[in-house]
């Protein structure tokens, strides 16, 4: 790790509170719901592992190094840019894999190997990497699971395999009436997630759920979002997701309240916000068709600034604009760098500082065609993963930043 990991959670009531009738019931329901949520008691089980299938190589244009983890035909494609997918220690990377016996799958950095990450009861999605340890929080249907990671590695993968293993602890499982509608997220200090669904009788809203208790509680209800539920990594008791009307909503799980953090303008481009250091949040837009800068706004003062330029001018194509605007954009958790991709397969570095920009790696998309490059970060901000289309089909790639960037 590059940073402590370890946190803690106490507990914000005081003595004189517990003892209060109100609060030894409060005491005594989240206790049974704890004990409830941890059965079955935690079971281990092993995992399935591959033989390496990884290449190397330079890019043509800037020297970088790439690794491509994956070099199978089916489509292999990074998680989505706000979702974590390297380990605490970054010994494996989350991907997912469209191969036979694929889904959710990881990437061992030290042998080269990849595991799928399964159930005995079945497949498992919407997944992120724990921040503080070797876990991965996943659904499998309506159960919300923390799977503890173990793995013995090879000396000699090819000969023999490394060994897996993963430790599942049920959380809790949904009430009847709410299913999931995005991914998992984990807030700031480790003890709590989020997950937005889609309620039975009708609409959508966001819950909560207690890391070691398994309590869910909804903090709002909405008629409608489009996804992007995420905590701040800064402070452990906000919210945000994609609002309809205004993109950039906001939401403090202590009064349930979703208010808007920026107000577009009309046609104004707003689009794949995320959170960064210091209660900042990224996101790309501009207010002329094909323009999108990729900007920050401090959410306690709604300034805004620009920290990566895109360009636009009289009687270009959409083609055109697509080669110097952005459309996705991820800040690292340390603060020094801010990525961004574009249709054309490009991505680039921002220095948080100075908004000096470095071309990391280009030519993995041909614009018009396939998914785009979701770039997102490493830990330790060295490495870059996202999806490319540079050998032929998507595949996960990862890109080495140079030392004296």
């Amino acid at each position: 790790m590059c940073k402590d990991p370890s946190f803690s959670v106490s507990s914000r009531l005081n003595r004189r509170q517990f003892l209060h009738g109100a609060g030894a019931l409060l005491a005594t329901t989240l206790l049974r719901r704890r004990l409830n949520a941890m059965s079955p008691e935690p079971r281990t089980y092993p995992l399935e592992v591959f033989p390496p299938e990884h290449r190397r190589m330079k890019d043509s244009e800037t020297g970088v190094d790439l690794l491509f983890v994956t070099t199978h035909p089916a489509g292999n494609f990074s998680l989505y840019f706000h979702d974590r997918s390297f380990l605490a220690d970054e010994s494996l990377l989350l991907f997912t894999s469209g191969r036979e016996r694929g889904g959710l799958m990881g990437y061992l950095f030290v042998t080269g190997e990849l595991v799928r990450l399964t159930t005995p009861e079945g497949d498992i999605g919407g997944a992120v990497a724990a921040k503080s340890r070797n876990s991965v929080f996943a659904l499998r249907g309506k159960q919300v699971l923390e799977l503890a990671l173990k793995v013995e590695p090879s000396t000699d993968p090819l000969k023999s395999p490394s060994q897996a293993f993963a430790t599942e602890r049920v959380i809790c499982t949904l009430p009847d009436y709410m299913s999931p509608a995005t991914a998992l997220n984990e807030n700031a200090d480790g003890s709590l997630l989020s997950l937005g669904v889609n309620f039975k009788e009708g609409g959508m809203g966001i819950i909560t759920i207690g890391v070691r208790t398994g309590e869910v509680r909804k903090v709002c209800r909405v008629e409608s979002f489009s996804s992007h539920v995420l905590w701040s990594p800064a402070t452990p008791h906000l919210l945000s997701f994609a609002g309809r009307r205004e993109r950039l909503m906001l939401v403090d799980i202590r009064d349930g309240k979703p208010r808007a953090i920026y107000h577009q303008a009309p046609g104004e481009l707003v689009t794949h916000e995320h959170w960064w250091v210091k209660d900042q949040m990224l996101f790309c837009g501009g207010h002329r068709d094909g323009e999108s800068h990729v900007k920050v706004i401090d959410v306690a003062t709604g300034v805004v600034r620009i920290i990566g330029a895109g360009a636009w001018w009289e009687g270009g194509t959409p083609a055109e604009y697509a080669k110097v605007n952005w459309w996705y954009t991820a800040g690292d958790e340390n603060g020094k760098w801010v990525v961004a991709g574009n249709w054309h397969g490009v991505i680039a570095l921002f220095n948080g500082k100075t908004t000096r920009m470095h071309t990391l790696t280009t030519g993995h998309r041909i614009y018009g065609t396939g998914a785009g490059p979701v770039p997102s970060w490493d830990r330790c901000s060295k490495r870059v993963v996202f999806t490319s289309y540079k050998l032929g089909n998507p595949n996960v790639c990862v890109a080495m930043i140079p030392e004296e960037w």
